[in-house]
Formats: structure tokens, C-alpha cells, sequence
């Protein structure tokens, strides 16, 4: 899944119209959220445009097959894609290199997928290239209604195209990693990795700690590598709120479990610290970990070793370095409004301010934080004292007073403001916020769930924002919002992707779940989502998928735009471009 680094690639070769040139640099989305720079920008998207979307509207230009079935106890379930769809420009197909997504699904299947169709393909697009059953999944009654877990997060691709890292659950082992062959799809030998209690227990830099049973604890993060691709991070989280947060790190030479981190000395099954956040965490150049947790139980706020509600980074090797934790982390362990929900996006340096490293997320109170990566407090035995006091939160904080505080403090994008709902269908933000440098100037986007009040469930409008990452001379960072998209409400959004094109004319892309948090995924009165394309500039509606026009899917999707199509993971692959 890179983000577009590269223009379309060329035209039908003049001596066969059955093989597609290939650009020398071909595009490769190989993660959640593009290529290795993480943005969810790609700056190099020319045919949908803000014109030609607002002027032609979109229409499926291809659809897969639905993909397998799977069925437990005489039940028949249909895949969903919690996963982000992959791409490769230069996948190695038979008939030589071609543009192919890779997919993964809650049944715990994992696909390649033609994506080319242009006339000079070889092969007509929404192909099955091969599919590969990692797992006999179980049905887990705490996943969106009583779903099957096979495969809930996005797999990762190595820099030289050729491993595919997979994590799966299977009813006997638990959970497995994978590293296939991307030509075949193959299970490359010694894998899969068992992450178990055992393996992660005694690797851990942050225990004693009990890693829980599959039922229990939830691998939803998409997976990371490390930059020289020799370590392999496998992010965990709960349910509902029953263990601690786990990231564990697989040495991918040897295909055993190199490191691992609790993000709470916790033995007893009580909510502490999870890392569940659809993106997973951050790399940064110096291979650095960088990852938002869930709330820890009421009351642990100086606890040791606990380290719910904080940003916190680690070394390669997960042993935790530095932190930063909101000043009102008190409430947030209490009201379950936990940070993890929006996993932290590496900001490019801001050059001439004097905080030029950033690192930006959000938060399920609306919030949206960008922190200093060089001012975090050093690793010490716990989370500071709780405030009540916005000004004194270690962000870089606005310079005008919030209305919320009536003091300087973070800045509330999706309100109302409170410290007391915030958990299930009242959480205002469960998305990682996508960059984009548009018009001369660094921007972020922001999708959310206003509500109509402070305990009401129901979202109203605004649900996408757009902020600005003012970077004054000598000074340091901050954000301002400048704009809403007005009318549209979302009620459970996925990550906001950018795609733009060399004069900057910029499509925010959004997939709504249409559903409440808490909606079943099985239950046939829940409606299907919907994918919108918004003008990056106004943030105007440009176009939204009909109604019913995708099938259910998992829940925080995202868009993956390239060469004229974007792609939607459902219970099938379907691209979305302009008429022809």
C-alpha cells in the first residue's frame, strides 16, 4: 500500500497490447496509511481531481468476487476487510510484473488481486492471483457482534516486495505470525510465530504482566517493521477493556520473538494501557517506536510501571524511553476516553520553527495533540500527577484561550467538550489524522463524531476538520482549525487519506462505517458503508457512494487511492474512478 511516490505508469508497449509498460519507480502502498513516509498523502494522484470528480461523479469501475466464506458450527459467515488493502505497481504475476492489491480477512484469508485495467493488462482486474487460508478462525463473541477472528489487522510488505508479514488468530494456536512469499503466497519456513503469554512474558521490558487469551485480547494495530526490516512489531489491545496492552517485537531473520512491552504491570484481567488503534504505531528514521495506550483502571494514576492514556516511545528493542501524558489523563482512565483510539502520525520536520520534530493524534474526547518529540519527560517509574490545570499540558499548546478551559490548553476539534462520555457510541474520534503540504502550507485532516451534547450518542455535523500546522520562525509549533466540512456526519469514520495532484488540487477520502461503534456487523439491519471524497481546499462534499453500493466491511476502514481509482475493502475488493 505505498503512498503514491510515482506518476501513473506509461502506456500499452507498442509491439504488445498485452503487457502493460512499467514505470522505472513503480508505486508501492506496502502499509496502513501509504509508503514508508506514513502520511496518508499521496502527492502524485492526477486523474481524480476536485474538477473531475465534482464534475463526472464516480462509478465502480471494477469489482472482485466476494471473497471466501467461512463456516463454524454449520454457520456460514462472510468475510469482512478490517485490514487496509495493499498495492503493488509491480506485483510478480505470471504474465510479468502488474498492479495487484493484497488484502486480508476476518475468515483469516489473505488474497492477491489484479488491480489493472487499463486495455493493455493482461489480465482483466478484480483477478484472484492467489489465496492463501492462514487459520481456522474462531468465533469471538466480543468482536462486533460474534465474529469469526482470523485476521483483524493490516499486514505489512518488506521494502524489497518479496515478504508479505501477516498476523492471524487460529482457534488451537492463538495468535500466529505469518511472513508469506508475495509472488505465491506461500508460508515462508520457520513461520508462523506463536505470540503467546509464555514467548511475550519473558522478553518483557515492562512486567510481570499476563498476556490474555485470543477471546480476550485483540490484535487490531496494523503491523510495522523496523527501517532496516529486521524487526517485525505486533501491537495488542482488548475487547473490552479485560488485560493490558502488548507490543511485541519478532526478529524476522530468525522467526523468533525478540522484545516485547506491557503497557502495565498487570496480571488480573482489568483494562491497562491498551494499544488497539486501526494505524498500530509509529517508526520513526532511528527505528524508534512511537505508540498511543488506552485508559489504565481509575485511580493507577502513579501506579509503576503503568502508562494508560500516554504517548509513549521506545527503542528497537521496546525498552520504553520517554513519555508524554495529557494533563486530565485522570479523567480520561475514568470516563474510558482513551488516546490509543488515534495512533501517533510522524510530522516532516517544520522547518524554521523552533520545535521542528512533531508528532500529532487525536483521542476519543475530540481532541487533536501535537507534541514535541524532542521535550518528552525521560522514562521514570510512572505517569506524572494528574491536573486540572489546561495550561500546564506538555503539547504545544494554541496560543489563544480555549473555550472549553477558558485558559490556553489542547484543542478540542470534535466537541461538545467533557471529561465525563466519552467511551462507545459517545466517543468523538477513533481515527489516525492524515498530513498533506497543500498551497505552500502543512495541513491536517481530522475525522470524528460530533455529538449533539455532551451525553447525547447522536453525531451531527461536523465530522471531517481541517487544521493548520503553524510553524512560526524561532517559535514553537502549534495547530489551528480552520475549516469543517458542513452538513456530512459521520458516525464511526476510518483514517482520512489525501491524494493530490502536481498543482496541489487535493481529494480528502473518508469510509464511514454508517454505524454506531457498538452496531453488530452481523446483524442484516445494519447498514453498509460509505465512502466520500471531499475538496481538500473547501472541504465541500464532491461525491459519496449510494447507498448499499459497498457490502459490510470491518470497522475503521480506509481509502487507498492510486492511478485514477480508490479502493474499498469490504467483504470483496471494489475501485471506485471516473467514467469512461
Amino acid at each position: 500500500m505505498r503512498w503514491l511516490i510515482v506518476l501513473a505508469l506509461g502506456s500499452c508497449a507498442a509491439d504488445d497490447h498485452r503487457r502493460c509498460e512499467v514505470d522505472d519507480m513503480p508505486l508501492r502502498f506496502d502499509a496502513y496509511h501509504g509508503d514508508e513516509r506514513r502520511l496518508g498523502w499521496n502527492d502524485r494522484e492526477t486523474e481524480l481531481t476536485p474538477t473531475a470528480i465534482a464534475a463526472d461523479g464516480l462509478v465502480v469501475r471494477w469489482s472482485s468476487a466476494t471473497l471466501d466464506a467461512e463456516t463454524i458450527d454449520g454457520i456460514s459467515y462472510a468475510p469482512h476487510l478490517y485490514a487496509v488493502p495493499l498495492w503493488l505497481d509491480d506485483f510478480p504475476g505470471l504474465d510479468g510484473p502488474t498492479r495487484a492489491v493484497i488484502t486480508a480477512t476476518s475468515n483469516g484469508w489473505v488474497y492477491a488481486i489484479t488491480a489493472d485495467d487499463r486495455e493493455c493488462a493482461p489480465r482483466a482486474p478484480g483477478e484472484i492471483l492467489w489465496a492463501t487460508r492462514l487459520v481456522d478462525p474462531s468465533v469471538v463473541t466480543r468482536l462486533d457482534g460474534g465474529m469469526p477472528l482470523g485476521v483483524l489487522s493490516t499486514p505489512i510488505l518488506d521494502r524489497a516486495g518479496e515478504r508479505l508479514f501477516v498476523a492471524a488468530m487460529d482457534r488451537e494456536r492463538g495468535w500466529l505470525a505469518f511472513a508469506l512469499d508475495v509472488a505465491s503466497g506461500e508460508v515462508l519456513e520457520p513461520w508462523p510465530v506463536v505470540i503467546d503469554d509464555a514467548g511475550a512474558g519473558a522478553k518483557n521490558t515492562n512486567g510481570p504482566a499476563t498476556l490474555h487469551a485470543p477471546e480476550i485480547v485483540s490484535q487490531r494495530g496494523a503491523l510495522k517493521l523496523s527501517p532496516p526490516g529486521d524487526r517485525l512489531y505486533v501491537p495488542f489491545g482488548t475487547y473490552r477493556g479485560e488485560g493490558v496492552g502488548w507490543l511485541v517485537a519478532i526478529d524476522t531473520n530468525d522467526a523468533t520473538i525478540a522484545a516485547a512491552f506491557s503497557s502495565a504491570q498487570w496480571t488480573e484481567p482489568t483494562s491497562s494501557g491498551g494499544i488497539w488503534g486501526a494505524a498500530g504505531p509509529a517508526i520513526d528514521d532511528a527505528g524508534d517506536v512511537w505508540l498511543t495506550t488506552g485508559n489504565s483502571p481509575p485511580l493507577s494514576a502513579q501506579m509503576p510501571g503503568t502508562w494508560g492514556n500516554s504517548l509513549l516511545r521506545l527503542d528497537r528493542d521496546l525498552a520504553l524511553e520517554a513519555s508524554y501524558t495529557p494533563f486530565n489523563y485522570c479523567w480520561l482512565d475514568l470516563s474510558n476516553m482513551d488516546i490509543a483510539a488515534s495512533p501517533p502520525l510522524l510530522l516532516p520536520a517544520l522547518t524554521g520553527a523552533s520545535t521542528p520534530d512533531t508528532v500529532a493524534f487525536g483521542g476519543k474526547q475530540g481532541n487533536v495533540y501535537l507534541v514535541d518529540r524532542t521535550a518528552l519527560t525521560p522514562v521514570g517509574a510512572s505517569r506524572p500527577n494528574c491536573s486540572d490545570d489546561a495550561a500546564a499540558d506538555r503539547s504545544l499548546l494554541p496560543p489563544g484561550d480555549q473555550p472549553q478551559f477558558g485558559t490556553r490548553g489542547p484543542l478540542n476539534v470534535f466537541g461538545p467538550y467533557s471529561e465525563r462520555f466519552g467511551q462507545l457510541d459517545h466517543a468523538k474520534m477513533r481515527s489516525r489524522v492524515a498530513y498533506a503540504e497543500l498551497g505552500g502550507e502543512r495541513w491536517l485532516f481530522a475525522s470524528g463524531s460530533t455529538k449533539a451534547a455532551e451525553d447525547s450518542e447522536t453525531s451531527v455535523a461536523p465530522s471531517l476538520a481541517k487544521l493548520r500546522v503553524v510553524a512560526p520562525t524561532g517559535a514553537p509549533a502549534y495547530l489551528e482549525t480552520t475549516g469543517y466540512a458542513p452538513d456530512v456526519v459521520f458516525l464511526n469514520p476510518g483514517a482520512p487519506i489525501v491524494a493530490s495532484d502536481a498543482d496541489a488540487a487535493a481529494v480528502v477520502w473518508v469510509i464511514d462505517e454508517n454505524a454506531p461503534r457498538t452496531a453488530s456487523l452481523l446483524d442484516p439491519a445494519t447498514p453498509s458503508p460509505i465512502l466520500y471524497a471531499f475538496d481538500a481546499e473547501t472541504l465541500a462534499p464532491l461525491w459519496r457512494s449510494d447507498d448499499g453500493a459497498l457490502a459490510k466491511g470491518g470497522k475503521y476502514g480506509t481509502a487507498v487511492v492510486a492511478h485514477g481509482v480508490a479502493i474499498v475493502g469490504t467483504d470483496r475488493i471494489t475501485a471506485f474512478g471516473l467514467p469512461r
